[in-house]
């Protein structure tokens, strides 16, 4: 997908990011931070990259959501030392070694990692679809929507959240998931006994038990209600076997 790059700079940059993301930004002194936005529902807003750039830091984010998710972090600056502004940078990735411009992809070490270079990237020809459903890794506007909470969605595990890091926008509704309540509903990866298609409703006899996102081979990302997720799941007409879901490890 299509990323937009932006670069925050100023004196109070860490600390306006600080107050709203769901991760620690003190953390890009050892690399780059996963995190999301949140609405104070504790409902997903944006998720991105966050990427130590020398005196300022670069956010990645999906180009779909860019502009509405820069309006939004504008309207909270107040009076912060911050200024946000596009770059022309461009993505690269790739599996491997860590170039020396590089970051690991905190997700998950199966997603390699990721540059910010002057050029388009030219001859990558990595099935990310493929490794994404292999490891349950969700992507804005397929499995992150406005919906979503983010523990459901695996962030724990993709270390895109942090429990010590204090208040943020949607800090509490997110702990209170994460301390007083059971996950019920989340992300899973499935396995197709034939072929089916992404959106289809999931049901286990007869009964609501959520829906297929992306697909890929005989594999898809699923949202699942864990108490019908069981013997008897079925895509339409296609049985389904459930093999882990979001937050646990692979």
């Amino acid at each position: 997908m299509p990323r937009a790059i932006y670069r925050v700079t100023g004196e109070d940059r860490e600390s306006f990011l600080q107050g709203l993301v769901s991760n620690d930004v003190r953390k890009l002194s050892d690399g780059m931070v996963y995190a999301a936005l949140l609405t104070p529902q504790g409902k997903y807003l944006a998720d991105f990259f966050l990427v130590p750039d020398g005196d300022a830091i670069l956010i990645d984010i999906d180009a779909s959501i860019a502009a509405a998710t820069i309006q939004r972090l504008n309207m909270y600056k107040l009076r912060a030392k911050a200024e946000i502004a596009e770059t022309g940078l461009h993505l690269h990735r790739g599996t491997g070694a860590v170039p020396k411009d590089g970051f690991a992809d905190p997700r998950h070490p199966a997603l390699g990692w990721r540059a910010y270079r002057d050029v388009p990237q030219d001859g990558d020809t990595t099935d990310w679809e493929a490794i994404r459903v292999a490891h349950c890794i969700p992507q804005t506007g397929i499995e992150l929507g406005p919906d979503t909470f983010i523990l459901e969605a695996g962030f724990e595990r993709l270390n895109g959240v942090d429990f010590r890091k204090g208040c943020y926008v949607g800090q509490e509704v997110t702990a209170r998931m994460k301390h007083k309540t059971e996950l019920r509903k989340g992300l899973g990866l499935v396995r197709l006994s034939a072929p089916a298609t992404p959106g289809t409703p999931l049901t286990n006899d007869g009964k609501p038990a959520g829906e297929l996102h992306t697909v890929s081979g005989d594999h898809a990302i699923a949202y699942l209600r864990y108490d019908r997720a069981g013997p008897g799941l079925m895509a339409g007409d296609v049985p389904v076997i459930r093999e882990h879901d979001a937050e646990a490890q692979d």
